[in-house]
């Protein structure tokens, strides 16, 4: 069976190889682990462990991790992706590495997880509002990434080569480590390069120029990722401390024929190489400087970390004329340098067996700069400072209930900026001021309680609580073209702190052979922020404008696990999500690029020659999105069949792995409703195949 399928999907691959975002098979956490994981939080979650990551890999970290009710990943292109959890993304859900916030410049459709998906040893997604534990920007949910394996041998390492069918991605990815007494060490380092993707279609039709394809390929997607880091520490049995320095660069080109037409009017051959990276494109360089330190006995535990992140963005178009403006001297339409400094300090007491407190506090600096011709967000700078106290009490072995309260101070000052050149105003010429000076100071109180149960086969669970967001300076002071993303956006001074109160639920019951969980959710928003598409155009592109509103939210996750057999397994899931605004101009409508309902339905064999291995096909069905914001427009349903399989062949110490995954394998042409890319017609990626071979030691 395993290798008829194999077998099948291998041909398929080779005949057509189209690049998309990958569907997993499944999340599964039996018996008593993911009972144990139930009952740690009252919140809804899911962990994977590197295994999963492994098995599983389908290019990025966020396409990965999709299979996941309620998470999903936004495509950028071919190489990265960002990710959503229950519909929010960007500044409404934190993503944390060894407990420290990532922080880039994350506002942005086309700016990715500056993260090596390879150095990441387990991952646990939370799914909600968590901004008693996290802070500001975990309103929506919250993707913790663990770095810290301690090797257990002087010596142990992983080498992986991995490709992609669709783009034509090579990568290879080493780490090795080593622990001598108590003292361990780990480094690892990561190459990528891809070629342009290709799409299901000969043409696409943007503001009603046709634009003919070469072998389908989107012109200048191409890109490359080069990712290190290091890592030393020491491991007692009261004390843990390691510093970890990690450096992650890439670069990849923006489609040209959408960045202003580049095509029609430029002088490069963007034909000339599938794997050039061409005028405009875009690179990131991300250096992080973490420390993290614990202390512990048994009734106290102390947690202490400090981080620097610099996150150096540049992006690059050919010169040429924006309406009033001249052509410039050089390439560089946009720079973003921004500099973040974390520390946080956390205590944890138990004085008995039924208390556990936990108490914290955090403060963050970010500094970002701006350069370049073009102009999207102004220099600002942005501290806050949050403390937390929370107590988790244990009833009885089965009953467990939580509350905790939080409060947040946060400041930001945003700079003026006025254009480089004149603007008719009237009867005079004039230096446009896109940004005025302006300092803003934020203040909340949030609150969280739950209460988890355990009976039987039964886990129940729900937490009910306040969280808050403050606004961020592109939602503040933007005033620019984003030819990336095919619009003008425009701030709002006037914006206030996004609040939400949420009642959270999880129903869990797993038998010998068959599991069902349930999670419904329900989010009210008395001052929603987001992006309003109005009927205004301007240089060609449409304008947006940041508004409030009051919006509830509501949805549900489901999964169903069925042991058939030792062998076969089962496998239903799928989710829901309504939004609607309840005032504004927009009253009555949903939220722009609202995620439609998806069901998938999987068949896994598991089989067992002298290692671990299975085989699984899967339908991902996602349903029409007829719900949008004028003058957004409905995208049409589809479905997509998808294979997997995956073995490990252990001799002696050394085990080697193999994961293979094939996505639309039908290749259907179809559009993902919360890709910008269907602004513009272009279709998600066909037929993909992605290989990875490992060797552990």
């Amino acid at each position: 069976m395993m290798m008829n399928i194999l077998a099948a999907t291998m041909l398929l691959c080779a005949v057509n190889a189209n690049d998309t975002t990958i569907t997993l098979n499944s999340v599964t956490v039996t018996g008593k682990a993911k009972r144990d994981f139930q009952m740690k939080s009252s919140q809804s979650g899911v962990q994977v462990d590197h295994d999963y990551l492994e098995s599983n890999f389908s290019g990025s970290l966020m396409q990965t991790l999709q299979g996941i009710p309620g998470v999903k990943a936004m495509s950028i292109g071919s190489g990265q992706s960002k990710p959503t959890i229950r519909g929010l993304g960007f500044n409404r859900m934190a993503v944390t590495e060894d407990g420290v916030k990532h922080e880039g410049q994350q506002w942005g459709d086309d700016h990715g997880l500056e993260i090596d998906q390879f150095s990441i040893d387990r991952a646990e997604v939370i799914k909600g509002p968590a901004a008693l534990l996290y802070g500001s920007d975990a309103i929506g949910g919250v993707l913790n990434l663990y770095t810290n394996h301690i090797p257990t041998r002087p010596l142990e390492g992983t080498v992986q080569v991995f490709g992609r069918s669709n783009n034509e991605q090579l990568g290879v990815s080493a780490k090795i480590g080593g622990k001598h007494d108590r003292f361990f060490y780990r480094a690892n380092l990561t190459l990528i390069d891809y070629a342009d993707y290709k799409v299901p279609t000969d043409s696409i039709q943007y503001y009603s120029y046709w634009i003919r394809l070469k072998d389908q390929r989107l012109r200048n997607t191409a890109g490359l990722e080069r990712d290190g880091s290091v890592m030393l520490g020491y491991a007692g049995y009261n004390f843990h401390t390691d510093v970890r320095i990690s450096e992650s660069y890439s670069k990849s080109g923006f489609f040209a024929n959408a960045h202003g037409l580049e095509v029609r009017l430029s002088e490069i051959d963007y034909d000339s190489s599938r794997r050039d990276i061409d005028l405009p494109h875009q690179s990131v360089n991300h250096l992080k400087v973490l420390s993290h330190t614990t202390w512990r006995n048994e009734m106290w535990s102390l947690e202490a970390n400090l981080a620097y992140q610099n996150n150096l963005r540049k992006e690059q178009s050919e010169p040429m004329s924006h309406g009033y403006m001249p052509k410039p001297a050089d390439s560089m339409e946009r720079r973003f340098n921004k500099s973040t400094y974390t520390a946080s300090i956390g205590m944890r007491y138990t004085p008995d067996e039924r208390h556990t407190v936990s108490t914290g506090a955090s403060s963050e600096y970010q500094h970002n700069r701006r350069a370049g011709w073009g102009f999207i967000i102004p220099d600002f700078e942005t501290l806050s400072i949050g403390v937390f106290a929370m107590d988790r009490y244990r009833i009885s072995e089965q009953f467990i209930v939580n509350a905790g309260i939080r409060y947040d101070h946060a400041h930001t000052h945003i700079h003026s900026y006025q254009d480089w050149y004149k603007t008719p105003v009237g009867g005079d010429s004039v230096f446009k001021q896109r940004s005025e000076a302006i300092s803003r100071n934020f203040n909340s109180l949030t609150w969280s309680a739950g209460v988890n149960y355990n009976a039987g086969p039964w886990v129940l669970k729900a937490n009910i609580g306040k969280s808050f967001r403050i606004p961020i300076p592109k939602e503040l002071g933007a005033d620019g073209i984003n030819y990336h993303i095919f619009r003008y956006e425009k701030g709002n001074t006037e914006l206030d702190p996004e609040q939400s109160y949420q009642l959270d639920a999880g129903i869990l019951w797993s038998g010998e052979r068959l599991s069902v969980q349930l999670d419904p959710y329900v989010n009210y928003f008395p001052n929603y922020i987001y992006l309003n598409p109005t009927s205004d155009y301007v240089e060609g592109l449409q304008m947006y404008n940041y508004r409030q509103a009051r919006v509830l939210r509501y949805g549900l996750e489901a999964q169903l696990t069925y042991a058939i057999t030792r062998h076969w397994e089962a496998e239903l899931k799928g989710e829901y999500l309504y939004a609607e605004q309840l005032s504004g101009e927009k009253k009555g409508y949903t939220l722009p690029f609202s995620t439609p309902w998806s069901v998938d339905a999987g068949v896994k064999y598991s089989f067992d020659w002298k290692g671990e291995g299975f085989a699984s096909l899967n339908a991902h069905i996602v349903g029409a999105q007829n719900e949008i914001v004028p003058p957004e427009k409905p995208t049409d349903g589809y479905w997509t069949l998808n294979a997997s399989a995956g073995k490990h062949f252990a001799y002696g110490k050394t085990i080697v792995k193999v994961a293979l995954h094939a996505d639309n394998l039908l290749n259907k042409r179809y559009y993902d409703h919360t890709s910008y890319y269907r602004l513009i017609d272009v279709p998600e990626p066909g037929r993909n195949c992605s290989l990875m071979v490992g060797l552990e030691f």
